[in-house]
């Protein structure tokens, strides 16, 4: 019965980021570096918000879109931070963590046979719901540019068949960003485009230099912007995946529809923990980027003196070291590397063929686990060194 499964779903390749956190298991002694989730707990009084919704038996569904006073609250914390405002009746969709929220933008603004553009190296969650759509990827290579995506390398790209631009900034592998210049050349580019942007913002509350501002936020491009949030990330809530989207109502009214027919709703319990979230802890993450941010320059000065000096990360919790030096394929380097000295990085080739000679390290952990896996991985780079 195997020729009868949908062909689209059977070649698409499991995320290497996954495959490769789970071939550490075979590894105790293993330091992992790898998967991308807060070492923070969740803040206590979320905690306590979740439980009291379930000592008060707010255990039904909600409203498709989420509960109002959640979405209020994030519409309301949108203006606040970025200077965005939504309806939260009619413009906010609350969903399933932002993985539910990339899939439901774009079912719906995808056909068969256009095309998305985005960046690469990329997260390697967009690729496969493009091409279930229909739809076909086109990559920019950004390993010239900073790992940034700029209005010349997206207008090499424009044909009458693209549909959507992808900017998933702050930037999961490499932790770049976009400054003002670089977002004001790509409105002005799109601005008279017949083409929807979706922006992924999810880290944009660890931002360790200047400000997050979101193409959204540019009144030629409101309109065709699709953003995405959640709290995953700023608040420690990987588990209780909740996430969001904002867009004009009249794209927020066909995501809900397709929203609805795949979870219903977001789970009630997360929502009333979100919503504490949200209004009693909307600053949260202040904490946590105070501690990334001293890991972050650690793990950037140890790669330096390691030979390994990489773009220095302004956001999220990543660094995206070269290991070009060595001439070995990503996979093979991050397999010697755990087998050898028991540590674990993300080989590059998981965020597209264009993250092929580099990895991933993720210092989303305490600084002595990043110490004794920078110590392992210069150990390991000095022996290969001594190889060549």
């Amino acid at each position: 019965m195997k020729h009868l499964l949908n062909p689209r779903v059977r070649d698409i390749r499991i995320s290497g980021i996954r495959t490769f956190f789970n071939r550490v298991a075979q590894y105790p002694d293993a330091v992992s570096l790898t998967i991308g989730q807060p070492d923070f707990a969740t803040p206590d009084h979320i905690k306590e918000a979740g439980k009291r919704a379930i000592d008060e038996n707010r255990t039904t569904y909600t409203p498709n879109a989420g509960l109002l006073a959640l979405r209020e609250a994030a519409s309301a914390f949108m203006e606040e931070k970025y200077g965005l405002t939504y309806d939260p009746a009619t413009e906010v969709i609350t969903t399933n963590g932002a993985s539910e929220a990339i899939d439901i933008v774009l079912r719906t603004i995808l056909t068969e046979g256009c095309e998305v553009i985005l960046p690469a190296p990329v997260y390697p969650g967009y690729e496969p719901i493009i091409r279930l759509c229909g739809a076909t990827p086109v990559y920019v290579d950004t390993t010239d540019s900073d790992f940034k995506m700029t209005a010349d390398k997206i207008a090499q790209k424009l044909t009458v068949n693209t549909r959507c631009v992808i900017l998933p900034y702050p930037s999961n592998p490499t932790g770049c960003t976009l400054d003002e210049q670089a977002l004001t050349e790509i409105a002005e580019l799109l601005a008279d485009q017949d083409v929807f942007v979706l922006s992924d913002e999810i880290y944009s509350e660890l931002i360790y230099e200047g400000t997050h501002r979101s193409l959204a936020s540019y009144p030629a491009l409101h309109e065709k912007t699709i953003v995405i949030n959640g709290l995953s990330k700023s608040h420690s809530m990987t588990g209780w995946r909740i996430g969001f989207t904002f867009a004009p109502a009249y794209i927020s009214e066909q995501m809900l529809k397709v929203h609805q027919y795949n979870a219903t709703c977001a789970s009630s319990i997360s929502q009333y923990a979100a919503l504490d979230a949200l209004t009693e802890g909307r600053n949260d993450a202040d904490i946590m980027k105070e501690e990334y941010d001293k890991r972050r320059r650690y793990v950037c000065e140890r790669l330096t003196q390691m030979g390994l000096a990489p773009v220095v990360p302004t956001a999220a919790f990543y660094v995206f070291p070269s290991i070009q030096e060595f001439g070995l394929p990503s996979f093979e380097f991050a397999s010697r590397l755990l087998e050898e000295k028991r540590v674990a990085a993300v080989p590059g080739d998981a965020f597209s063929t264009y993250g092929e000679g580099y990895i991933r390290i993720s210092y989303a952990y305490a600084l002595e686990v990043l110490e004794e896996g920078l110590n392992r991985l210069e150990a390991f780079v000095n022996e290969l060194r001594n190889q060549i």
